[in-house]
């Protein structure tokens, strides 16, 4: 396989196959993909905003002049971040499983827009800030599919055979794997975050396993990430122990009987403490906690960005420490 760079921009992997990828693929910074055979075109997921949309379309419409009409719109999820552009691909076709489509609306982007604008004002808002205020989340507006689809399903690009199967619950409700089988190529949505720590929002973490079971056991070379660059299936093999390190370890500490809160940042990261988006551990742990006791705990939103907040300050004082700066919480700093 290629050794692909991590750069913004539209990557050609060969055989009417592209990846869009939005560096450094932290919080909303996420990839897309374009499919192209016979003047047919598959856009896989928009991104967060309208500008960073319009921005892809413009560049894959210069790169792929059949793409200025897109014929059809695959949403990997409902997370803003992979729907919030729906509505600059006119004309398309826009399909996705009912789940999906049900749950576009779960986050809207005036909800966003309200958060950021008191951002002063409640503990975690400086975090959200410092993640998400890159991104203009006004004027959107949440553009459905015109068509769904269950378990799985096989569509034509021109004469390319496009397999979409969904594997969740998983990151969310339902995740699409968008499977090109003669081109070796997968679009995984965020069933996989390349070199950084998931959300897993849904779970259960057993299925998000089968998933990275699934795509090693087909014949693939390239794999485009929800997040993060280009890969190959050694980091699916290293998503994969991830999973199963933290519902190990979370596991640990629930039968000990440790709240889920102390359980979330008692456990050490291991050969993952390089990895990004180390704050998601306390979502994750919330949704283990719930598949292990039948209960998920319950967050608020702004309480969840708050824990989410503290763990990074925290983990941030602690590198600091570790590397003679002490007590840094400077974000422009680097540990």
């Amino acid at each position: 396989m290629a050794a692909w760079q991590f750069t913004k921009g539209l990557h050609d992997i060969g055989n009417g196959c592209w990846g869009y990828i939005l560096p450094d693929g932290s919080w909303g910074w996420s990839n897309a993909g374009l499919i192209e055979d016979s003047g047919e075109t598959l856009l896989v997921d928009t991104l967060f905003d309208l500008k960073i949309t319009a921005e892809m379309l413009a560049i894959m419409k210069d790169a792929v002049p059949a793409a200025a009409q897109i014929g059809t719109l695959i949403n990997t999820h409902s997370n803003g971040d992979h729907t919030f552009g729906n509505e600059l691909v006119t004309g398309a076709r826009i399909l996705t499983t009912s789940s999906v489509d049900a749950d576009m609306e779960h986050v809207m982007p005036d909800t966003l827009v309200d958060m950021l604008g008191r951002w002063r004002e409640w503990e975690g808002g400086d975090f959200m800030h410092q993640v998400f205020g890159a991104f203009d989340f006004r004027g959107i507006t949440i553009t459905h599919a015109t068509e769904t689809f269950e378990g799985s399903m096989g569509l034509q690009v021109g004469n390319k055979h496009v397999r979409l199967v969904d594997v969740g619950p998983a990151h969310t409700r339902s995740d699409i794997l968008v499977h090109v089988p003669e081109d070796r190529v997968v679009y995984t949505g965020d069933i996989l975050f390349a070199g950084a720590h998931p959300a897993i929002w849904s779970g259960p973490v057993a299925n998000w396993i089968k998933a990275c079971d699934l795509m090693l056991g087909w014949d693939v070379d390239v794999i485009v990430p929800g997040h993060g660059p280009i890969v190959g299936k050694d980091e699916v093999r290293a998503f994969k122990a991830y999973l199963n390190y933290v519902w190990d370890e979370t596991r640990k500490r629930y039968e000990a009987g440790m709240d889920f809160l102390d359980c979330a940042f008692d456990i050490a990261l291991g050969e993952f403490d390089d990895w990004g988006d180390a704050e998601r551990m306390v979502p994750n742990v919330m949704t283990i906690y719930g598949e292990l006791s039948g209960t998920r705990p319950v967050l608020p939103r702004e309480q969840l960005w708050a824990q989410m907040g503290r763990y990074y300050k925290r983990r941030r004082a602690r590198r600091a420490d570790a590397q003679g700066c002490p007590g840094c919480t400077d974000p422009s700093h680097i540990h």
